[in-house]
């Protein structure tokens, strides 16, 4: 499922053509309100055992400089679809007594950050929706992981107006995010994840936001370094 089908289209048969892979597409921009009653009728007739729940997008620059539309769109894509897919699939999974979500946070989502305040925050609430719904879930043998990386190679940077470098191949995100499903609340693949995990852990939460913001600031920056 993604909003744009063409893309999804040119996926399926990709992994048709590499693995054999069976596939349904749904358009759907998660953006507006109808979306979830329309995924909900899509899959009520399929036997689904894993919500990935990777649709999102963000925004660079001062918050009070940006759009509010655009915000608020993103809040809702970022944060609202995000619930109401848990709750729906949720459902789903404990009437079955299986089932696992996989919920993208990111290495915003431990801390405030200038120059991405709004993405940072819906992060957080990813972040937090994971740890929580986890713990709800894991007497009806349902498995949640928050899965945080760094910049990954997609076309979020672009979409954020940001330029990445040092990014993780979505395959790798893949690999070590389902490798770790039902072992941790939380996976950070990629190095860039790894290194900032370990190297703010013990920081001041003050100085997390000032180092983060910094390193948002070059990567938003088009003279600055690459990040």
């Amino acid at each position: 499922m993604a909003r744009r089908g063409e893309r999804l289209r040119a996926l399926a048969d990709q992994l048709a053509g590499r693995h054999g892979t069976q596939t349904r597409l749904l358009a759907l921009d998660l953006g507006q309100g109808e979306a979830m009653n329309a995924l909900a009728e899509a899959t009520a007739a399929v036997d689904v055992g894993l919500l990935v729940a990777a649709a999102g997008y963000g925004s660079s620059g001062p918050l009070v400089a940006g759009d509010l539309a655009d915000e608020l769109g993103q809040l809702q894509v970022n944060a609202g679809a995000v619930l109401a897919q848990c709750w729906h699939f949720g459902r789903v999974f404990s009437a079955q007594g299986r089932g696992g979500i996989v919920l993208m946070s990111s290495i915003v989502a431990f801390q405030g950050t200038s120059v991405a305040v709004n993405y940072a925050a819906t992060k957080a609430y990813v972040q937090s929706l994971a740890e929580g719904l986890r713990h709800e879930l894991k007497t009806v043998h349902v498995d949640v992981i928050a899965s945080a990386p760094g910049p990954v190679a997609s076309g979020f940077g672009v979409r954020a107006g940001m330029r990445m470098a040092r990014t993780v191949a979505p395959n790798v995100v893949a690999r070590e995010t389902l490798a770790a499903l039902g072992r941790r609340s939380t996976v950070r693949p990629g190095g860039l994840s790894k290194l900032l995990g370990r190297s703010l852990a013990t920081a001041p939460r003050a100085m997390r936001v000032s180092m983060m913001g910094r390193i948002m600031a070059g990567m938003a920056d088009p003279s600055g370094p690459v990040v």
